[in-house]
This record gives C-alpha cells, sequence and structure tokens, in this order.
C-alpha cells in the first residue's frame, strides 16, 4: 500500500461553509480554512508543548499553502 499524501482537502454536507486541509503524519490535525481553527487528532502532554509550539505554525503554514496550490490548480 502507497502512503497517505502528507495533505488532504475535505468537506462535509454537515458544515457546507467549511473546507478542512488534514495533515496526516505527526502531530496530526485538521484546519478549517474557512476560519483557521484547528482540531489537533493527538493527546499531548505537557512535554510536547514546547516541541508542538515550534512545528505547529510551520505546518499550519505549509498545510495553507497546499490548500492555496490545490485551489489554483483548478483553474
Amino acid at each position: 500500500m502507497k502512503e497517505l499524501p502528507k495533505f488532504l482537502i475535505a468537506d462535509s454536507s454537515e458544515q457546507p461553509d467549511a473546507v478542512y486541509v488534514i495533515h496526516t503524519a505527526y502531530p496530526r490535525f485538521c484546519i478549517n480554512v474557512a476560519d483557521d481553527h484547528i482540531f489537533w487528532m493527538e493527546e499531548f502532554d505537557e512535554e510536547d508543548d514546547n516541541e508542538l509550539q515550534d512545528v505547529a505554525e510551520a505546518l499550519v503554514a505549509e498545510a495553507l499553502d497546499f490548500f492555496d496550490r490545490e485551489m489554483e490548480s483548478l483553474d
């Protein structure tokens, strides 16, 4: 089986105004690109907080860049 892509785009009929980018590697998260709300799919302890702060900003920026590139490719 091939690996999942690092990022996936998702939506839901239950939330028609929301579009999500899902980060499939650690730390896994889902970001709503409409309002930048992040849903973490990992459990973190206090020791993880410092590492998470270091990587979260870069990963979120990477996720949003991915979304922008994907949307541009549809034009």
